[in-house]
C-alpha cells in the first residue's frame, strides 16, 4: 500500500467508526487475585521503560473504606497510591514507590454526590470521568466550561496534574480553579486512628495546595465544583499564513473565550480554532467528535504506525512532510470532527450547546466487545501508537520571542517539523495564571507536541537536533513550566525552583503526610527532595532522561553526536554527523 493510500485508509475506516469500540483494560494487572500486580499508564509506557510493582490493588467503593485503607498503610508506614481508571499521565505518578506498595483505585468511587441548581455546585466523587462529570450536568441544565478536550480522565486525576483546556477569560481554563471545596483522606496519628478526613473549602489556604498535588497528599474522596447555566459555543477553523503568528497570539486569546491555535511550521500555517460562546436560543446542534480520539480498527493503526516506521528507517524527509501536507488536509476537510447535527458537517460556524462541543474520546464508549478490533488508537496492548508528548507553559510575553526562534530553526531546515505535523502539529492552547501551589505562575500558553517515538530506545529519530533544541529552549531558554501529567524526564529538571510557592506546598505535605506514604522516588525527584532526575547512560539523551554531555549519552555509532544548538547555543542535542572527527567530551 502507498503512503498516501496508507493514511487515506486510516482516515477512511475512522470516519466510519463511531460506536465499537473495547475500552482499554485496567492500568492494574495482578498476577494472583488483587496481588503481585504491575501498574501502568494508558500508553503501557513510562518515560524510562520501567515497569512499576505493587504488593496489591485495592477497590474501595466508600469514603470509610478509604480512611480503613489509608489508617492500615500509615499504620504499618507502607508506601501507597492512587490510581485512576485510565491514568492518562505520561510520568510515574502511579506508581507506588515499590513492590511492597498498595494501590488504591478510585475506579469504584464514580458516583454523583449531589447537584445543587440553585448554587450551580456539583459534587462527585475522585474517580467520577470527566465525560460523566459533563453529562450529569448537563442534565442538571449546567455546565463547566473549562476542561480538557479529552473526556476520558477522572476528576481526581485531571486535579492532581493541574489539566487544563484553553482560556484566557475569567479564572481561566484549569479545572482546579473552579474547585470549591474537596475532601482528601490522609494519614494521621495513632490518636486519631493513623487515616482522617481533612475536608476544604475556599476559605482554607491549603485548598491551593490540595488542589494540585500530584497525589503526593493523600486520597481524594469527593471534589466540589463550581458550575454554570448551561450555553452554546460556536466554532469556527480558520487556516491562515503563520507570518505574523507571533504578533496575532496573545491577541486572539483575548478575544476568543475557548480559542485556540494550531501551528505547521512547515506549511507556514497557522489554524485558528474560534470558539466563544452563543445564545442558546440560537439554532444549532453541534457536536464534536475528534477524529484521533474515535475509535479506531487496529488494522489502521499498524498501517498507520508502519508509515511512519518506515519513513524514519529511510530518512524519507520529503515523504514524511508530503504525508503530514495529505493528513492535515484531510482533517480540515473534514472539520476535524465536527458535525452540525450530529452527523454531517455542512459548514462553519458550527453551533451546538456546550457539553456536546468541549470534549470528547468516543472510543472509550462502552459498546458491544469485539476482540480488540476497534480501540483507542493508543491502546498498549495493540502497541501501535507509541510517542512522546512534550508539553511546557511559557509565559505570555515571552511567547513572541520563542515562536521566533522556532521560526529561525526551521528556516534552517524546513522539514525538520513535519513529524510534528504528522502527529497534529504544534498545538497552543492558553492558561491564566493560578493560585495553586503548584499551578501556573503567570498567564501562558501551553506549548504541546506528539512526535515519534522508537520501540528501541537506542535508535535516534530523523531530525532529533531540532526537536531536543525547541524542547531545551521552551524549558530553559524562555523557562516553561511542565505540564505534570506530560513530558520527558529532562522537562522536570529543577521544575520546582520555577514555583515560588513551593516551599509553602512542601509544608503542607509535610502536615498531610510526614512519612511521606503517598510519594514515590519520582515525586521526591520532581518535588527536589531528592536526585536522580536525570539518568545517564548510553542513548540517554534519545529518550529525554538526560541532556547530553558526552556523545554515549546520543548514539555514535549511528552517527549521532552531542552538539551545541543551532539557535539556542546553551542546548545540548544529539545531532546527526556523516563525517566527524569530535572528541567524546564537549
Amino acid at each position: 500500500m502507498t503512503l498516501f493510500k496508507s493514511i487515506l485508509f486510516f482516515f477512511l475506516i475512522v470516519s466510519m467508526n463511531r460506536v465499537l469500540s473495547s475500552p482499554p483494560d485496567d492500568i492494574v494487572k495482578c498476577t494472583s487475585g488483587n496481588t503481585h500486580c504491575t501498574v501502568t499508564n494508558a500508553y503501557g509506557l513510562f518515560p524510562d521503560r520501567s515497569t512499576c510493582r505493587a504488593s496489591q490493588v485495592l477497590y474501595p467503593t466508600t469514603e470509610q473504606e478509604i480512611i480503613s485503607m489509608v489508617a492500615s498503610a500509615s499504620k504499618s508506614n507502607t508506601k501507597v497510591k492512587a490510581v485512576t481508571r485510565y491514568s492518562h499521565s505520561v510520568p510515574k505518578l502511579a506508581c507506588s514507590g515499590g513492590q511492597d506498595g498498595i494501590l488504591i483505585s478510585t475506579n469504584n468511587l464514580n458516583r454523583t454526590v449531589k447537584v445543587d441548581v440553585e448554587s450551580r455546585r456539583m459534587t462527585v466523587e475522585s474517580g467520577v470521568v470527566l465525560k460523566d462529570l459533563i453529562s450529569e450536568a448537563a442534565k442538571n441544565g449546567l455546565t463547566l466550561p473549562y476542561t480538557p478536550y479529552w473526556w476520558g480522565i477522572t476528576v481526581g486525576g485531571l486535579l492532581a496534574t493541574g489539566a487544563h483546556g484553553s482560556s484566557l477569560w475569567q479564572k481561566g481554563s484549569a479545572v482546579h480553579e473552579y474547585v470549591v471545596s474537596m475532601r482528601i483522606v490522609t494519614p494521621a496519628t495513632a490518636e486519631e486512628g493513623y487515616a482522617k478526613v481533612r475536608s476544604l473549602s475556599e476559605s482554607d489556604e491549603e485548598l491551593d495546595a490540595a488542589k494540585v498535588s500530584l497525589g503526593v497528599l493523600g486520597i481524594v474522596s469527593q471534589v466540589t465544583l463550581q458550575l454554570e447555566p448551561m450555553f452554546k459555543r460556536g466554532v469556527t477553523y480558520v487556516s491562515k499564513n503563520d507570518s505574523d503568528l507571533e504578533e496575532q497570539m496573545i491577541h486572539f486569546g483575548k478575544e476568543h473565550e475557548f480559542g485556540d491555535i494550531t501551528w505547521n511550521p512547515y506549511q507556514k500555517e497557522a489554524l485558528y480554532r474560534a470558539d466563544n460562546r452563543v445564545p442558546m436560543e440560537q439554532p444549532g446542534n453541534g457536536f464534536f467528535d475528534f477524529f484521533p480520539f474515535r475509535s479506531t480498527p487496529a488494522e489502521a493503526l499498524a498501517s498507520f504506525r508502519s508509515t511512519e516506521e518506515d519513513i524514519e528507517a529511510t530518512g524519507d524527509a520529503n515523504g514524511r512532510c508530503e504525508a503530514a501536507k495529505f493528513l492535515t488536509g484531510i482533517l480540515k476537510n473534514s472539520a476535524f470532527g465536527l458535525t452540525n447535527n450530529g452527523k454531517r458537517f455542512t459548514g462553519y460556524p458550527v453551533i451546538g450547546p456546550s457539553n456536546q462541543m468541549q470534549s470528547s474520546g468516543t472510543c472509550l464508549s462502552n459498546h458491544l466487545e469485539d476482540g480488540k478490533f476497534t480501540a483507542c488508537a493508543w491502546d498498549p496492548e495493540l502497541a501501535h501508537q507509541i510517542f512522546y508528548q512534550t508539553a511546557s507553559s511559557i509565559s505570555l510575553s515571552k511567547v513572541p520571542s520563542f515562536i521566533e526562534d522556532v521560526k529561525k530553526l526551521i528556516e534552517l531546515e524546513p522539514q525538520a517539523l513535519c513529524g510534528l505535523e504528522y502527529n497534529g502539529g504544534i498545538i497552543m492552547r492558553y492558561v491564566k495564571a493560578s493560585s495553586a501551589y503548584l499551578g501556573k505562575t503567570e498567564d501562558a500558553i501551553d506549548f504541546d507536541i506528539t512526535y515519534f517515538r522508537s520501540r528501541d530506545p537506542l535508535t535516534p529519530r530523523l531530525f532529533e537536533d531540532f526537536l531536543e533544541e525547541i524542547e531545551q529552549m521552551a524549558l530553559f531558554k524562555y523557562g516553561g513550566l511542565p505540564h505534570w501529567g506530560k513530558n520527558r524526564n529532562i522537562a522536570f529538571i529543577e521544575a520546582i525552583k520555577k514555583y515560588p510557592n513551593a516551599d509553602k506546598f512542601l509544608s503542607v505535605k509535610n502536615k498531610y503526610d510526614p512519612q511521606g506514604i503517598f510519594s514515590n522516588e519520582w515525586t521526591d525527584q520532581v518535588l527536589g527532595l531528592k536526585e536522580g532526575m536525570t539518568i545517564l547512560k548510553d542513548g540517554c539523551a534519545l529518550e529525554g532522561l538526560c541532556i547530553c554531555s558526552e556523545d554515549r549519552h546520543c548514539a555514535p555509532s549511528k552517527k549521532y553526536f552531542c552538539r551545541p544548538g543551532k539557535v539556542y547555543k546553551e542546548a545540548r542535542v544529539c545531532a546527526l554527523e556523516v563525517e566527524t572527527n569530535s572528541k567524546d567530551e564537549l
